[in-house]
């Protein structure tokens, strides 16, 4: 009863809030019509007074033209004369008699060219000022024939400035692609074909813009902004190069009064340093390179960035691979090198040899007659450092580097990565202009504005000149390492060449795919498939990427080949592992982890993903799942052989032959083979083995036999037959 009670209460309150809402809905609708009603008795008002007052002009002055010609006629029928000039306007071509009673309605109901104002009014349009007669109530004079405009068409363009060059809405710039069988929206990128078509179809005239305009008029507008400006003189960017464990993280931290090398893992460098050291001498940036042998695109970019090379070698070790391959990197680069013997403070240090292997290899010391400065170092005790940084500068001023502070910035991106809470932060190299907060930055085929600048130690800097590495975030993407980037005056102009450079980029990786499908099509054919392990790669940043890339990708053979089917920057996300349950691939994090979601995926389904800090050990544990898809290779092994010393004929058997084992065992379920003075003439298997009457599985060496050979009757004595086995051997890379 109390439910019941409760819902009828319910319900009531309910239909008193509906009864409520629409009389507060039917008093509001009866005071807007009523508003309504008196704006438009207003309008009408109005517009009728005007009307009057218009036909009242006319006809006086009609009525005086025609005083002059029929002064009788003229002033017979004033008042309908009032009445019918309004159709006159109207329909000239409508004749002057007609239904009075028409004319009266219309003058009645509108006051003739007041229906007309009357109906801009409710619309919106402007009000007809007082005086105004028939001759200029309309300002705007509609173009007599279609406007054509020409259209220069860029390699792409979004839908929306497609219409702006063509002066018309978007909206019908889509409609048209929609008529023509295209889906856009009115941000897409379309290209330059599909905009030809599209403007040629609404009238206009299409201007394909040359394939690399957009660049050249890039390169031209940067090229006049930095010749404005003084050039000064600019710090040196010196690269630190050398083998793996020759101490360049460890002379460089004695130079910058760090410990980065503590922290590396396995003591090795992996990705790029870039600092800039202000000592007493004058400042100076350094660009520290891995020396592993997997990192040579690393070593080659820094070659190419640099003003000088310091090349590190061990005095204890001497020349070694990459001490040799950065020697060609720096001349291939045509930069002038400083030799730092390291390791001097040692016992087993034999500065003499380093300049002995060295100057074998085309790199002559100065007291030697050579141009290359050779200084022994220690980044442990810090003996001859001051002499380093002396050489360091004496060769800049050699070379005389000059900047302009005052133009816009350029220069290289050294590393890119994707930081989790900051997203994209590329570390940039300033070679010439000053780069300032807020500008707006083109590296590659990336492009953003600048909205935090680091230096080296994370602090927060405005600005940065020639010879400065920074750090940047506000890219819309990871630039690749070695990009060029340069200041843009505005974000329409970055954005049109980073969609060029896009599509460039896909073009030829495209046209790179579909190369190869053409090249290796017969030799599949032939070959057969070829077996792959599919890698899915995950790094920390860019420069990594690229060099375990080409080290993965170097192991490949005819027979397994390793297919990277995804790399990126940055942590393991949950599409990464959905891709690699698709393409059953393998997961592998080089200084990245996976998030929770990634990692749900991978424990229900099981996917193998292997973290790792290291890079030797990734293309030691890749070499070993390789090994486990190659073919197995089968060896034949002679585990017996038996002579024939007679043969007898039985019933139901067949020839039987009576032999001696002479080497080895003779096995029932082996294969065998029948020998006749060397030569093969059966292959096949054993019908029965007998010892006496009895059946046996094995006979051993010494020991008389009857041997039955399946579905061969033709033994004769001297044949030898020899049993054989199949052994299957692991094959390694």
């Amino acid at each position: 009863m109390e439910d019941t009670a409760a819902k009828e209460q319910e319900a009531a309150a309910r239909a008193a809030e509906e009864a409520e809402r629409a009389r507060r809905d039917a008093e509001l609708q009866a005071a807007q019509e009523k508003q309504r009603e008196e704006m438009r008795n207003k309008q009408e008002a109005e517009a009728k007074a005007k009307a009057a007052a218009e036909a009242q002009a006319k006809s006086a002055q009609e009525a005086a033209s025609q005083r002059a010609a029929e002064p009788a006629a003229d002033t017979a029928k004033p008042a309908a004369k009032k009445g019918r000039e309004k159709p006159a306007f109207r329909n000239e071509s409508k004749p002057a008699g007609g239904n009075k009673n028409s004319g009266n309605k219309r003058l009645s109901r509108k006051g003739g060219n007041a229906g007309r104002n009357d109906r801009d009014n409710r619309r919106g349009g402007k009000p007809v000022r007082k005086g105004m007669t028939s001759d200029n109530v309309q300002a705007f004079e509609k173009p007599t024939a279609p406007v054509i405009h020409e259209v220069h068409i860029p390699e792409s363009i979004t839908v929306a400035e497609l219409a702006k060059k063509m002066s018309i809405k978007a909206a019908e710039v889509i409609k048209v692609m929609f008529k023509m069988g295209a889906m856009a929206t009115i941000n897409q990128v379309i290209d330059q074909d599909t905009a030809t078509l599209v403007v040629e179809e609404m009238g206009h005239t299409a201007i394909p813009m040359q394939e690399n305009t957009v660049e050249d008029q890039l390169i031209e507008s940067s090229s006049n902004e930095a010749v404005e400006g003084e050039s000064q003189e600019r710090a040196p960017v010196v690269t630190v190069m050398g083998h793996v464990d020759h101490g360049k993280t460890s002379l460089l931290d004695y130079i910058r009064e760090t410990r980065v090398a503590a922290g590396e893992s396995g003591g090795i460098t992996q990705h790029i340093g870039a600092y800039h050291v202000e000592t007493d001498k004058g400042m100076v940036s350094f660009l520290d390179t891995p020396g592993h042998a997997a990192f040579t695109a690393m070593r080659a970019r820094g070659a190419q960035l640099t003003d000088i090379v310091i090349l590190v070698v061990a005095a204890d070790d001497g020349v070694m691979p990459q001490t040799e391959e950065a020697v060609n990197h720096a001349r291939a680069a045509g930069v002038p090198l400083v030799i730092a013997v390291n390791k001097i403070d040692k016992e087993e240090a034999d500065p003499d040899r380093v300049k002995n292997e060295l100057a074998q290899r085309d790199v002559l010391p100065e007291d030697w007659g050579g141009d290359v400065q050779f200084v022994n170092v220690s980044a442990k005790t810090g003996q001859g450092i001051d002499e380093l940084l002396d050489a360091v500068l004496l060769q800049a001023e050699i070379l005389e580097l000059t900047a302009v502070p005052e133009a816009p910035g350029r220069g290289v991106v050294v590393e890119s990565r994707l930081d989790k809470g900051r997203g994209p932060v590329a570390t940039l190299l300033v070679q010439n202009g000053t780069l300032n907060q807020g500008d707006i930055v083109l590296a590659g085929l990336q492009y953003g504005r600048v909205r935090a600048m680091l230096d080296e130690n994370g602090k927060p800097v405005k600005s940065a000149g020639p010879s400065i590495p920074v750090e940047i975030l506000g890219l819309d993407g990871t630039p690749g390492a070695g990009d060029e980037f340069t200041v843009v005056s505005n974000e329409k102009k970055a954005r049109e060449v980073a969609l060029f450079r896009q599509g460039k980029y896909r073009e030829v990786k495209l046209q790179r795919q579909q190369q190869a499908k053409l090249e290796n099509l017969f030799a599949n054919m032939q070959a057969g498939e070829q077996k792959s392990l599919n890698v899915i790669l995950k790094s920390d940043v860019r420069g990594s990427l690229e060099a375990l890339t080409g080290a993965l990708n170097d192991l490949s053979t005819e027979e397994v080949k390793v297919n990277i089917v995804s790399g990126g920057v940055g942590g393991i996300a949950e599409t990464d592992a959905n891709l690699a349950l698709a393409s059953s691939a393998i997961m592998i994090g080089f200084n990245v982890r996976a998030d929770a979601q990634a990692r749900a995926v991978i424990e229900r389904e099981e996917i193998e993903l292997r973290y790792y800090s290291v890079i030797y050990d990734i293309i030691d544990d890749v070499k070993q799942a390789m090994t486990g898809l190659l073919a197995p290779e089968f060896r034949e092994e002679i585990v017996g052989i038996a002579e024939v010393r007679d043969v007898f004929r039985a019933p139901k058997i067949g020839a039987v032959a009576g032999c001696m084992v002479t080497e080895g065992s003779v096995y029932r379920n082996k294969r065998i083979r029948v020998l006749r003075e060397n030569v093969v003439i059966y292959e096949g298997e054993l019908e029965s083995l007998r010892r006496f009457k009895d059946n046996v599985s094995e006979v051993r060496q010494g020991m008389e036999c009857g041997i039955g050979v399946k579905n061969y009757n033709d033994v004769k004595v001297g044949d030898q037959i020899e049993v054989f086995d199949s052994v299957e051997i692991q094959r390694t890379l």
